[in-house]
């Protein structure tokens, strides 16, 4: 299997496509105008404490107000010493900052108060109405190390297996890291030499005091340190000697890029290739028409069957058919080939659309415990690839799946579109009929108050078609029972459910 990363860069929007063996596995979307927030430090202040929900809302500076969990705050009781780049200790902020977390049986009231100076980062970007979660544990990401300053930790990747690498990675942290500072690991840096890491843990702990210096000369709020855009990112996390190559579209970006892998990962400049063609890249190898698709509600299975993606304000709902597949032999293989199909679908649209939260997922019942439980196993194979936490657990006794999936930001369907304004969101707008009869009832009401001859109707032109038509007969009614005479007029641009009613004088 061969792993490809795509970059299509313009001075308007960045995007990231992962693509595995030909398929797009993961879609990133970054708008210049609307940029991540995820892994921003910000010095902040406490506007409210609420002792009801453990929790505290955040000035950081944006639109809406930061959430700030209890167990994301740190207990200024419990101390540990800001760290430079040498190793020593800074004086202390008089802030929420360099501590440990909390115990559970300590109140967000005994932490924080109101007008508190907090650094705080976010560690979810705000989505929809709710503002960005916070923490105070802050963490600083580099290309084989990520920098936990206010944590005694040293943390190795799970995807590192074997132990004797495992301890000799920690030992090399051992040695280097000045004491009390933490690191976790990343999965690249599994075959690492010391003089790297040692390079990689300088570089953080130099950023980390330029982060304190900054904080302590800032206003309330203020931004202290912002995150690398998509196109690092991408590269700083995903870009490993598993790669087949990168392929980027802008000539600045890829002379960037070869700049930051000769500083970060020489090994891998050989892998970034620069695509000059009249074809736009991700046209060339048809990941415009997959993101498209990513936006549909139904999704086909190869077999005939297809699921519903049916996102709500709650939770995210997907619906298993059998469609168009009929089988070959009962009924009970064709409903079991139809959710083994689907499942493998699912884990793909959940990573493609990066669908998180809570998700329920309806399979078509199945009878036999065996069919349920290999369902079950193989789903959760299926979703072994995704980076994001899940929870999935078992098919319950109506042939419903019900699970996690941590949610970091917005889904590809909140990034790119928008509610619609024609129903507001809701996905239904009322029906032609429905609207005819909202008329009748108001024209009978009114009739009887208002004088003239009759009145004009002005109305979408769905609606003139059956008030004309299939409901003819209820104008003609209605005609003779107030007296008056009603002329239908159709109005292109007028909304479905909207109507204008002149009475004649």
């Amino acid at each position: 299997m061969y792993t490809d990363i795509l970059i299509n860069a313009t001075s308007y929007e960045n995007r990231i496509a992962l693509v595995e063996n030909g398929t797009l596995r993961e879609f990133h979307l970054e708008r210049l105008s609307e940029r991540g927030l995820i892994g921003n430090i910000y010095l902040g202040r406490v506007v409210r404490v609420l002792p009801g929900i453990d929790a505290a809302f955040v000035d950081i500076g944006l639109e809406r107000t930061g959430f700030l969990y209890v167990d994301d705050v740190i207990d200024p009781n419990k101390a540990t010493p800001n760290l430079s780049a040498s190793g020593a200790s800074s004086p202390e902020m008089n802030q929420a900052a360099a501590a440990a977390p909390p115990e559970k049986n300590i109140s967000i009231s005994d932490l924080l108060r109101e007008n508190q100076q907090v650094l705080v980062q976010i560690a979810k970007e705000p989505i929809g109405t709710k503002g960005a979660r916070l923490t105070c544990n802050i963490t600083l990401p580099c290309r084989n190390l990520v920098f936990m300053p206010l944590t005694d930790h040293i943390g190795i990747s799970r995807k590192i297996e074997d132990e004797l690498v495992r301890q000799q990675l920690r030992d090399k942290i051992r040695q280097l890291r000045p004491s009390g500072a933490g690191f976790i690991i990343r999965t690249v840096a599994e075959n690492i030499s010391s003089d790297e890491l040692e390079a990689d843990m300088e570089f953080l702990l130099l950023l980390w005091d330029e982060i304190l210096s900054k904080s302590k000369k800032a206003t309330v709020p203020n931004l202290i340190y912002k995150d690398l855009d998509i196109i690092l990112r991408a590269v700083r996390d995903f870009f490993t000697e598993s790669i087949n190559e990168l392929v980027v579209d802008n000539r600045d970006v890829y002379n960037q890029l070869l700049a930051y892998a000769k500083t970060f990962a020489p090994q891998l400049q050989r892998k970034i290739n620069f695509y000059d063609s009249d074809t736009p890249l991700f046209e060339s190898c048809g990941i415009e028409v997959d993101i498209n698709s990513a936006l549909d509600k139904k999704v086909w299975l190869r077999s005939g069957g297809y699921i519903i993606i049916e996102p709500t304000e709650a939770l995210t709902v997907i619906d298993v058919n059998t469609g168009r597949y009929v089988g070959k032999n009962d009924l009970a293989e064709t409903i079991f080939k139809t959710n083994m199909e689907a499942v493998k679908e699912i884990a793909y649209q959940l990573r493609l659309r990066n669908i998180g939260g809570i998700i329920i997922i309806d399979f078509i019942d199945m009878e036999d415990e065996q069919d349920r439980e290999d369902l079950y196993t193989t789903f959760k194979k299926a979703m072994e690839d995704d980076k994001s936490r899940v929870n999935i657990l078992k098919l319950s006794e109506f042939g419903l799946v019900q699970m996690t999936r941590k949610r970091l930001s917005e889904s590809l369907t909140q990034t790119m579109c928008t509610p619609c304004h024609y129903c507001g969101g809701d996905g239904f707008v009322k029906s032609s009929r429905t609207v005819c009869y909202e008329i009748f009832r108001k024209v009978s009401r009114d009739a009887r108050k208002i004088g003239g001859s009759g009145a004009t109707l002005k109305v979408h032109p769905d609606v003139a078609e059956m008030l004309l038509n299939e409901e003819a007969h209820q104008v003609e009614e209605l005609e003779q029972s107030t007296g008056k005479r009603f002329t239908i007029i159709s109005v292109p641009d007028m909304h479905i459910k909207r109507y204008n009613i002149i009475w004649n004088q």
